[in-house]
């Protein structure tokens, strides 16, 4: 999980030099470039992350040897530069197009969002996006940028990696019981043989290809999309010749209350590996359905929030000891936030992702490891956009081969 440091010590300069002038000084600038008479604008944010865990005699500063921070694109969230530029384009009153390169520890940028917005009627909160779109489902969804997010870490949720594939999938219950708490390299004897990551439960680190339908007003938000991969396997080219359906309604019932729901359902597996299997009905059998809900609410210097994900994976297990109900993930969290002063938060998560059980021949076990993690930390605002966070994650695993990985982490934010 390689880390590029100048940028961080620059960031760091940076914040230090900020903290040492005067409040109404902005140093660094703080908004978009906008040109071509308004039509075209240029944003973005770069933040550096680097953590520690526990005192290790061996090493000084040893990394998350328990890949409990590893993303799907193999680097651990807490040891991140990622750098994001994004781009609007007004092609008239209807119709604009947005996109986003995205680059992380120093690698070649790849396009996260490129899409076009249409929206038929000016006047009214619709629209209709299409392309590689921003994420329907869930709440954390929307606020994966870091300076959205309270803490540092990644809801176990959309980054903890299970040891489930899209490309491969165990013959047997005893083959899948060996992964647990491996999905950051996990391997299976039917599909791909090679050696890979598993699947998120949605992951917060790409977004899907497909077509959205939004709608809004001041009591309902509403979205609706159809999309080429699956919460947990977002694509850009199909794999196997199935769509994912997912939908999410958004309340506001009172004044700094959001009470959501969110559902889908889509093929999770390609036809490569759904056709070693021999299963009849080919890859579109094999599906991951999830549901979601979440809360937030917030008043005066507190922010609450809730969610839940529940993940349904069905696949085919093609020799005994074999288990026909879907692999189910349930996670749950708790977050806020309490604003201390102007400029200074203090906030905490807490975190769980649990699994259902399944038999194999040592008797029934969870198909993979539960997880918990707790953080906790805080934040200060240099100035409006370039934030300095502070945070200590614990976390735990009934199983793997690291079980127990406390991480203190530094992150430095700045946006335009």
């Amino acid at each position: 999980m390689p880390f590029r440091g100048g940028a961080l010590v620059t960031l760091v300069t940076a914040v230090t030099l900020g903290v040492s002038l005067p409040a109404a000084s902005q140093t660094l600038p703080h908004e978009p470039v906008v040109f071509g008479g308004g039509r075209v604008t240029i944003g973005g944010d770069v933040s550096a992350t680097f953590s520690c865990a526990g005192p290790d005699a061996a090493e000084p500063c040893p990394d998350d040897s328990g890949f409990f921070n590893y993303t799907d694109y193999q680097h651990s969230a807490l040891r991140m530069l990622r750098v994001d530029v994004t781009a609007a384009v007004k092609a008239g009153r209807r119709l604009s197009f947005l996109g986003e390169l995205r680059s992380e520890n120093g690698m070649t940028p790849q396009p996260y969002a490129l899409y076009a917005r249409i929206r038929p009627w000016a006047s009214r909160a619709f629209d209709v996006q299409v392309g590689r779109v921003p994420p329907t489902f869930g709440a954390f969804a929307r606020r994966t940028y870091p300076a959205d997010n309270l803490v540092i870490g990644y809801p176990l949720a959309y980054q903890y990696l299970t040891s489930l594939r899209p490309d491969a999938l165990p013959a047997h219950a005893d083959e899948l019981l060996r992964m647990r708490g491996r999905g950051w390299l996990s391997s299976f004897s039917v599909g791909n043989p090679a050696p890979d990551h598993g699947l998120a439960l949605v992951s917060a680190f790409r977004w899907d290809t497909g077509v959205q339908v939004h709608a809004a007003n001041d009591f309902v938000d509403g979205a609706a999309a159809v999309t080429t991969g699956t919460l947990g396997n977002p694509l850009v080219g199909d794999d196997n010749a199935g769509k994912q359906v997912v939908g999410r309604v958004a309340l506001r019932p009172a004044t700094g209350l959001i009470v959501g729901f969110s559902g889908a359902r889509g093929p999770f597996l390609t036809r490569g590996a759904a056709e070693e299997t021999g299963a009849a009905g080919g890859a579109g059998r094999f599906t991951q359905t999830g549901w979601g809900t979440d809360l937030e609410y917030s008043r005066d210097y507190y922010l609450v929030r809730f969610e839940a994900i529940v993940s349904d994976w069905r696949l085919p297990l093609i020799s005994p000891p074999a288990n026909d109900l879907p692999l189910r993930a349930v996670s749950t969290l708790v977050e806020g936030r309490y604003k201390i002063r102007p400029g200074l938060y203090a906030a905490a998560r807490l975190d769980h992702l649990g699994f259902s059980s399944i038999a194999g021949s040592s008797g029934l076990q969870t198909w993979d490891a539960p997880v918990t993690r707790v953080e906790f930390g805080g934040g200060f605002s240099v100035q409006r956009n370039l934030l300095l966070k502070l945070s200590v994650q614990l976390n735990s695993r009934d199983g793997g081969r690291v079980r127990r990985a406390n991480l203190g982490a530094v992150q430095i934010v700045f946006w335009l």
